[in-house]
């Protein structure tokens, strides 16, 4: 009998179970949006931060999205006449792969404005769009819900060549880098084979002749390489619109052009710590920016022992990573390549 009983004993302890107290099980956090301040050079720049839905605690992956060229918002967007919404449909993207974000209006944009620069716009230059980025950079490595080792930075257009230079100087060192699109060789290179592919096609629908497309482009050539030389680019040979693009690269412009004009985009890859994750993506009816303009940036990032996915085409995607069937939205290509980067 008391063998029996001590058995059912073990048996009863066997069977214990432990109840964890509610407060000990994690708390789900939603996602949400918040407003972020920091300072750059004396000046209050806005932002906002979308942090994915996640554990009381936990430390996510996160991601600094920067903007292509002109005065673009914290959204993608040059109201009001373009929306595209290309930076808030990036962080919508990574939303679903866990990963905060951080977007915020450069000089020029939104709620910051010209801040320092408002009385001397002539004074604003690349480098202090540079130095804005950075202290978002360290603005989003400080926030409480980042793990400050698992940091990506995201440029579109411009904001990829500017996210390979973040990619060189930050600390610490962002894991990642996706450049969509990226402005890759010096911008009036850039420049000048955007207006000679256009020139080109004007001559192939009749528009122009073959002399009057040869004097065209002498003259954007010629007016290229004044403006390197600190000289007033002539612009008598060229048509009115192009005209007016160059004469708006002088005066009030011309420190900005100047100092983003001196960046080569694959001399920077050479900065990046080897190993780090780089997706480069290229569309192929990107007419902004074509996919052979990637060719030396590509050969740089491989030069620099750089992770995967690497360059990446996209089918009939556009500069705005759009596609026909997916007109105000990223096309799916798109979507894929981050995946691409953010599974790694």
């Amino acid at each position: 009998m008391l063998r029996n009983l001590a058995a059912a004993v073990l048996t009863l302890a066997a069977v214990t179970v432990t109840v964890t107290p509610a407060e000990a099980i994690p708390r789900l956090v939603p996602a949400a949006d918040r407003e972020i301040v920091f300072t750059a050079d004396g000046t209050t720049a806005y932002g906002t931060l979308h942090v994915p839905k996640h554990q009381a605690g936990q430390r996510l992956r996160a991601a600094l999205l920067l903007p292509g060229s002109g005065p673009t918002d914290r959204d993608g967007n040059q109201p009001p006449a373009s929306s595209p919404d290309t930076l808030a449909q990036l962080a919508d993207a990574l939303d679903g792969d866990g990963i905060a974000t951080l977007r915020f209006d450069k000089y020029g944009t939104g709620r910051t404005g010209l801040g320092a620069y408002r009385s001397h716009p002539e004074q604003l230059d690349y480098p202090a769009f540079v130095r804005q980025a950075r202290a978002a950079y360290e603005s989003l490595r400080d926030q409480p819900e980042t793990d400050p080792h698992a940091l990506l930075v995201v440029g579109h257009s411009e904001g990829a060549m500017t996210a390979l230079l973040l990619g060189s100087t930050v600390r610490p060192r962002p894991v990642g880098l996706a450049l969509l699109q990226p402005q890759a060789i010096r911008l009036l290179d850039l420049v000048a084979l955007q207006l000679k592919a256009q020139i080109a096609e004007a001559t192939r629908q009749g528009q122009l002749t073959p002399e009057q497309q040869h004097t065209i482009n002498a003259a954007v050539t010629a007016a290229v390489t004044s403006l390197r030389e600190h000289r007033p680019a002539d612009t008598t040979d060229l048509p009115p619109a192009i005209a007016q693009l160059f004469e708006a690269f002088q005066n009030l412009n011309a420190r900005f052009v100047e100092s983003d004009d001196a960046v080569y985009p694959p001399d920077t890859a050479a900065g990046l710590r080897p190993g780090t994750k780089v997706l480069l993506t290229c569309g192929t009816n990107d007419a902004q920016v074509p996919c052979v303009t990637t060719n030396a940036l590509t050969t740089a990032l491989r030069h620099a022992h750089t992770g995967g996915p690497g360059r990446v085409t996209l089918p009939a995607v556009d500069h705005l990573m759009h596609d026909a069937n997916h007109p105000n939205t990223l096309a799916p290509p798109v979507r894929d390549a981050l995946h691409r980067l953010t599974r790694h």
